[in-house]
């Protein structure tokens, strides 16, 4: 069975978290990737910023819907989620943006585990980290590359 060392892109561009967000924009449409895992200055995976993080910046803000109870209020959603949904649409940095403590795997995932998590998590890449520091990721098209090359 193929593992994620076998199919995976070691040296995967990465951003740093004190990356500026035009800068992390302008790398993700050169290359033309969906997204890069953010990493430290020692190598450590801290968070992974994707085009859907910075299209998120775009959009309305979703104000918290509120319920009347006894002349008080009850907020239906959570404080939370709205003071994040503000701070990723205010970002100017990568670790503003960025989905911190990403799902990962490792290199000796098996490529089956890692296409159940692709699924299920509606994830595109996933970063492969090894004693907590990244060294590669794969993607849906290394999974689709190894259904043309071993059937």
């Amino acid at each position: 069975m193929l593992k994620a060392i076998d199919i995976m892109t070691p040296d995967p561009v990465t951003l740093s978290p004190d990356t500026d967000i035009r800068t992390a924009v302008a790398l993700l449409i050169e290359k033309k990737i969906n997204g890069a895992p953010v990493v430290d200055a020692s190598g450590k995976l801290v968070g992974v910023l994707c085009q859907s993080d910075l299209v998120a910046q775009q959009k309305q803000v979703t104000m918290p819907s509120l319920f009347s109870m006894l002349d008080g209020f009850i907020a239906l959603s959570s404080r939370e989620d709205f003071e994040r949904e503000i701070k990723k649409i205010a970002a100017s940095k990568v670790e503003q943006a960025m989905t911190p403590h990403p799902k990962s795997v490792s290199p000796q995932t098996p490529i089956d585990e890692i296409a159940t998590v692709m699924v299920n998590e509606k994830l595109y890449t996933l970063p492969v980290v090894d004693g907590g520091r990244l060294v590669g990721v794969v993607g849906k098209e290394d999974i689709l590359r190894t259904l043309l090359e071993h059937k």
